[in-house]
């Protein structure tokens, strides 16, 4: 019996594209000429073709939600800016959006619960939904996510496109590979438009994938295989940032560390060439980095690592300290591998925070692993801990190996967090004199949060004059997570960045913008960004006469061609 049309499914939209694609900016700057055409409509009433024509993309109002690690919140950064330099009205009310896009983290169950929600929940709110991020990345095909639009992890750059149709009604996926030359890119464009969260701190991502296979890894699955940036491209971006403002970089990827692998670089060499880049005052924080790939670079890495526009902080992630754990997870190195960079980086690099990860109760894991995870952190006592209960996520090796009872994996994350909170890392910074650049506001709104050159968290007091600035002081409490200080008396307020900052919600990346004054309600704006040639919007109230207007024109010809038919 030959299958049905229905049965053969096409990977991706991007399998049937050809290399004379246009690009993104072109597409966009095409889709200005675009001239409607009227067609023959059979027994359809007016009401019908009023409602169809007056939804007009590009005027509605959307709600940008992202979980997960820095590399997902910059793509949701990216993506939010597009579509506001494209016209759409970004808020931070959901209620007030006609369309979510929900950006999600395939890393642990509860992250995927929460996206899942978010989907039923804007369902039953009659939203609008566009899906990014690793979850339908990895899994497209998931019963929830049925006729739902996608937009793949390295297609952010034409999330205007999918946005369009699915404020029309339209379901869309582009799911496929950015290439060059049948080589695998790093993702989209560095210098697309976007809207940080926080003006003072742009997320960089460096590269995407990694080149480990770790059998409980869902990311591996979205992300793929390492594919970087050239360094030119990611010092332009740093340049550019600092020019908007900024004064506080992240480098983030799956793994910083195995950057430039693909390309016939390394990630000193990158840092060198940035570092170059950062005004007096600005810092710049690294990522997460696995301990296989930093190992040959460790004497760079301290050197990199002590320069003042640097923080001291390096999050490594261990995982185990069984080096049965390890193997079973793939992880490419063993416990004394991790000793080792912690040891070195800890003499060349005086005060250096080390963070880390810990998998609790991964599938074989003995109550002898679980201990020798245990010992190593009773002798490194680190000040950060990101503890983990170990969540199968379908699909990986992990999944069908035998599991530990979920009783002994709550018991064992318990014990471990015990013995984390069971040590103050700060209780002997208090007196101490510290330079800390002020970027943030704390959870509670009540101080704004500083780090010094370790990267350690100190709170101060909440004074418009401190905020994007390097002040220097005192220490006088300390907490778990973080310090208190006051303005030490002789201190001098230091400004870092070398532009002023970018309000918040203002879209990064748009080189000009002219705006005219409102007349008659009609504001029209004229953007000049990435995107190809000038581009006209219109805002306000008078966008929606207009858009009836074009409506009742559309209806007009539409029944002249019927009569002529």
């Amino acid at each position: 019996m030959m299958p049905s049309a229905c049965e053969s499914l096409v990977d991706d939209i991007e399998d049937m594209v050809t290399s004379h694609e246009p690009t993104p900016h072109e597409r966009q700057f095409a889709r200005k000429s675009i001239v409607p055409h009227a067609r023959k409509h059979k027994q359809q009433s007016v009401g019908e073709e009023l409602q169809a024509d007056s939804v007009i993309p590009g005027t509605q109002t959307v709600w940008v939600r992202t979980w997960g690690c820095s590399h997902n919140n910059s793509d949701g950064e990216y993506m939010a800016g597009q579509l506001a330099a494209s016209g759409y009205k970004i808020t931070d009310n959901s209620s007030d959006a006609d369309l979510w896009l929900l950006n999600s983290c395939t890393v642990k169950n509860p992250a995927e619960d929460h996206f899942r929600n978010s989907i039923k929940k804007a369902q039953e709110q009659n939203k609008k939904v566009v899906l990014a991020g690793c979850v339908p990345q990895a899994q497209p095909r998931m019963d929830y996510l049925k006729g739902l639009s996608i937009i793949g992890v390295q297609q952010i750059d034409r999330v205007v496109e999918v946005v369009d149709e699915a404020v029309k009604g339209h379901s869309v996926r582009l799911l496929g590979q950015k290439k060059e030359k049948g080589k695998r890119l790093g993702g989209a464009r560095l210098d697309l438009p976007k809207i940080r969260k926080n003006p003072l701190i742009e997320i960089i991502s460096i590269n995407t994938g990694c080149l480990n296979a770790c059998t409980y890894c869902k990311t591996k699955h979205a992300r793929g295989d390492l594919a970087s940036y050239p360094i030119e491209e990611l010092v332009e971006r740093a340049r550019q940032s600092f020019q908007e403002g900024v004064c506080e970089i992240w480098l983030t990827s799956e793994d910083t560390g195995a950057y430039g692998r693909d390309i016939g670089t390394d990630l000193p060499s990158l840092l060198w060439e940035l570092v170059k880049e950062i005004p007096e005052g600005a810092m710049l924080r690294l990522g997460m980095t696995n301990p296989p790939y930093i190992l040959e670079h460790l004497e760079e890495m301290a050197k990199i690592l002590n320069h003042p526009r640097v923080y001291a902080f390096l999050h490594v992630p261990v995982q185990s300290a069984s080096d049965s754990v390890l193997m079973d997870m793939r992880r490419e190195y063993c416990c004394a591998d991790f000793k080792r960079v912690v040891d070195f980086l800890k003499e060349k690099v005086p005060g250096i925070t080390i963070a880390t990860d810990i998998i609790c109760g991964f599938p074989g894991e003995t109550d002898e692993d679980f201990e020798q995870t245990m010992d190593l952190v009773r002798e490194y006592r680190f000040p950060s801990l990101f503890i983990n209960q170990f969540y199968p996520r379908p699909g990986t090796p992990a999944a069908r190996m035998e599991q530990v009872p979920a009783q002994v994996k709550k018991q064992r994350t318990k014990e471990l967090s015990v013995l984390f909170h069971s040590y103050n890392p700060y209780d002997h910074k208090v007196g101490e004199r510290h330079h800390v650049l002020v970027t943030e506001e704390s959870f509670d709104t009540q101080y704004y949060v500083a780090h010094n050159k370790f990267y350690e968290q100190v709170l101060v007091p909440k004074k418009s004059e401190f905020k994007g600035k390097m002040i220097e002081v005192d220490i006088y409490e300390a907490g778990k997570h973080y310090m208190k200080g006051h303005p030490a008396e002789d201190t001098q307020v230091f400004t870092p960045s070398i532009a002023q900052p970018l309000q918040k919600g203002q879209v990064s990346g748009l080189s000009q913008e002219l705006k005219m004054p409102h007349q008659n309600g009609v504001r029209v704006s004229k953007d000049s960004s990435m995107l190809t040639g000038w581009s006209w919007r219109l805002e306000g109230d008078g966008l929606k006469l207009i858009s009836l207007g074009l409506a009742i024109a559309a209806i007009i010809v539409a029944l002249v061609i019927e009569k002529f038919h």
